[in-house]
């Protein structure tokens, strides 16, 4: 298989320029929140291994809660200017693609970044402020654009042939139907009008690398192991005396801020969600954090490769990222229905993970044994989450039109045509696919 990657490039912007860039990404748009693919800074479309990127001015409106919460000074940040991706193979191709193909449009969008300058080495100045993920969650890790693409062009062709033939099939065995499809799938790829990709081997590299990460993770904690034991009585005492006292920040959102993001929603089956907050202050909710997005990419990679993360199918790609020193966190996801849906899908089927990670924040609704409550106050989660949340400047989906269920359902059509020995009961399921 080819696996994906990501980058995440964050720079300061230049002030005097920020709206400047606004202009500029607004321009790469046919309307707010709907991108046009082949816009003439960043031609997304010809990108065959992109499948979602963005672009989004990080400026954050809620730096005062450090004084509300804990009377601490507002911390001071410049406005960042971050562009994720998230594609098939590696980094640096990546890179060499997007100078290939976005050279100027790059250099007159970084441009408005504070230390860039359009004489420097685009490719290394990206990499240069490239920032990895603490977490990150791919939907079907190895499953390729091109292979999204290949295989929804394998069910569209099976259900016209289907509509064209009704009688034909109305009277035969899901056996007979089964081999009958397959039959009409080799004519189409004969005739060149189908193509049906086989995965590349995989990385050797990769290999290594994940089998370390595979063993690695739970040697170390089985290592600590002694040294938690002996913490968890502290780290009890200190989460619960914490977790008595955190202030709640989560007022109703400024309907004239929830009117501009709903303004970029809901163009396509899939949206995409930007928020960022910064972390509750001391040692304590920093480390705690930190471990736990530790774990949590462990089980993302390990565990959650094939369409699921926790109990939620809707996800497509989705990033926990550190900045400013760990004192704050983006998140960045890709999900399919409406927000309101995705946040009752993370409330209803997995809170605790949402507790985990955002009880670390400033303002987030009380939690308990830090994966208790939070999130189950769901008005309160969902004014907290809003009024996090960032416009996404710019936007691109490879696949518009396709949700997550749709790429699983896709795939398994292209597995039920590529066995030739199906069972009965296996035989029913496919045909019941199509």
């Amino acid at each position: 298989m080819k696996p994906q990657s990501n980058i995440l490039v964050i720079a300061p912007l230049k002030p005097e320029r920020t709206a400047d860039l606004r202009d500029l990404l607004a321009s790469m748009n046919f309307v707010p929140g709907k991108v046009n693919p082949v816009n003439a800074l960043i031609p997304f479309e010809q990108f065959s291994q992109l499948h979602v990127a963005r672009l989004v001015i990080l400026d954050d409106k809620t730096l005062g809660d450090m004084e509300t919460a804990y009377g601490v000074a507002a911390p001071s940040y410049p406005a960042y200017l971050a562009f994720l991706a998230d594609f098939d193979g590696t980094a640096d191709n990546f890179r060499a693609d997007l100078v290939r193909l976005a050279k100027d449009g790059l250099n007159s969008i970084f441009s408005c970044c504070a230390d860039f300058s359009p004489a420097m080495d685009l490719a290394q100045w990206m990499k240069a402020h490239d920032n990895p993920p603490a977490t990150i969650y791919v939907n079907w890790a190895g499953r390729t654009v091109q292979q999204i693409r290949e295989e929804n062009a394998l069910r569209l062709a099976l259900e016209n042939h289907l509509q064209e033939n009704q009688d034909a099939f109305g009277s035969k065995s899901a056996g007979q139907a089964h081999s009958a499809l397959c039959e009409f799938t080799r004519a189409e790829i004969s005739a060149g009008r189908l193509t049906l990709t086989p995965p590349p081997a995989t990385p050797v590299i990769w290999w290594m690398r994940n089998a370390a990460d595979l063993i690695g993770v739970p040697l170390i904690l089985l290592l600590l192991a002694p040294f938690l034991i002996l913490y968890l009585p502290f780290f009890i005492f200190m989460l619960r005396s914490r977790e008595k006292h955190d202030m709640e920040i989560a007022p109703r959102p400024d309907p004239a801020d929830a009117e501009q993001l709903a303004l970029i929603e809901d163009y396509d089956v899939t949206n995409q969600f930007t928020a960022m907050g910064s972390l509750k202050p001391g040692l304590f909710r920093r480390s705690t954090l930190v471990f736990s997005l530790w774990v949590l990419n462990y089980t993302t990679r390990h565990i959650y490769t094939r369409g699921q993360l926790a109990r939620v199918p809707t996800i497509h790609f989705a990033r926990w990222a550190f900045i400013d020193g760990k004192k704050r966190l983006l998140f960045a996801s890709n999900y399919d229905s409406s927000l309101s849906t995705y946040m009752d899908d993370f409330i209803n089927k997995a809170g605790f993970g949402l507790n985990l990670v955002f009880s670390n924040g400033i303002g987030y609704p009380t939690s308990r044994w830090l994966v208790l409550d939070g999130a189950k106050d769901e008005q309160k989660f969902k004014y907290f989450l809003r009024r996090h949340e960032l416009p996404t400047n710019v936007w691109y989906k490879a696949y518009p039109g396709l949700t997550a269920f749709d790429l699983k359902r896709n795939t398994l059509i292209r597995q039920g045509i590529e066995r030739a020995n199906l069972s009965g009961a296996e035989l029913q399921q496919w045909v019941a696919l199509l």
